[in-house]
């Protein structure tokens, strides 16, 4: 027997291997019905996140119809969209359709909602195939049903904005939040990837806490003039991410506090090298590897906290719409990235 402590972490829908929580299992059921402390959302759309979308492009060499596939494979095997070479999802937006008796989240059937919890512990039943998605692009609309447990976290969507603005601000909405949480008056900042939406969010967040140098820290030319032209950093460098000589010379001068970005594996070692003995890393990104990063960082004798970038934070998801919402730069970078 399930107890009300384990069912409202999703326990109870753990079909393979018995004993773990959603997100470690191979396999939810998405099927059975909707328990008095849970949600069901019917699914609009999804949102992959970078990581993921990555290497199934990659793996597929740019092949919609492939990548098309293999979501659907994943899914129809998993029970909840679980990349099994990132280990990581995404998250969605959906109408709520029903809601138990006991349900803790505070929302209404027929709301409009983002999931703030990964979907690799949601769920998840696609219903349509994904017949309107050309497997291009990192947000799928598609069909299907979604669970939310008791300790689920949802936002409802905000009026103001389009769903595709909303949706991809909301995905990486803890990003700033957990930069915000770091950053001290007059600290000095670099992040990395910061042309992305992580990135961008996360220099808006550090200029809010008063930070005193911004160093943006991006792959190519064409993302400097545009980061430049946003206005978010001091100095914009470019530098490969995987190069950590090459990333540390681009920042110069140690910084108190690295944020890292990036969808690519192989930045844990840059990141450790441009931060000052003392100093803050924070690994926003799931092709992070902690063991890389950890080992890394011992044997540079670097003296430096490295914090894992969990996605949550109280009052993330207001924080980062309220941050797009008054800074031009960050809705200069995110717009063209989701019309």
């Amino acid at each position: 027997m399930t107890t009300a402590a384990e069912r409202a972490l999703g326990v109870h829908r753990v079909l393979e291997p018995v004993g773990v929580l959603p997100q470690a299992a191979h396999r939810l059921d998405p099927d059975a019905p909707t328990g008095r402390d849970e949600v069901r959302i019917d699914v609009e759309r999804l949102n992959l996140d970078a990581a993921s979308f990555r290497q199934l492009n990659e793996a597929h060499a740019g092949d919609g119809d492939a990548v098309r596939s293999a979501v659907l494979e994943i899914v129809g095997r998993r029970g909840k969209m679980q990349n099994p070479v990132t280990g990581s999802g995404g998250m969605l937006i959906g109408r709520v359709a029903e809601v138990g008796d006991d349900s803790p989240l505070g929302l209404a059937v027929g709301d409009r909602v983002a999931t703030l919890v990964s979907l690799t512990l949601t769920p998840l039943r696609i219903t349509d195939g994904l017949e309107r998605w050309d497997g291009l692009g990192e947000q799928v609309p598609t069909t299907g049903t979604a669970v939310l447990f008791a300790r689920s976290i949802a936002a409802v969507l905000p009026e103001d904005l389009p769903e595709n603005v909303a949706l991809a601000v909301l995905d990486v909405c803890g990003a700033p939040a957990a930069t915000e949480r770091v950053v001290r008056r007059g600290s000095s900042v670099a992040v990395i990837g910061a042309a992305g939406k992580s990135g961008c969010l996360s220099l808006a967040a550090a200029r809010d806490a008063h930070a005193h140098r911004l160093v943006g820290v991006v792959r190519t030319e064409q993302e400097a003039t545009a980061l430049r032209a946003a206005g978010l950093a001091d100095e914009v460098v470019v530098a490969d991410a995987t190069d950590p000589l090459a990333v540390a010379a681009a920042v110069g001068d140690p910084v108190d506090v690295t944020v890292v970005c990036v969808d690519v594996a192989g930045a844990e070692h840059g990141a450790v090298l441009a931060t000052a003995d003392g100093g803050t890393v924070v690994f926003f990104s799931m092709a992070t590897s902690f063991p890389g990063a950890a080992l890394g960082a011992e044997g540079m004798a670097a003296d430096v906290t490295m914090l894992i970038g969990n996605g949550y934070t109280p009052g993330h998801a207001a924080l980062a719409l309220d941050l797009y919402r008054r800074t031009p730069g960050v809705r200069a970078l995110i717009d063209p990235r989701v019309h």
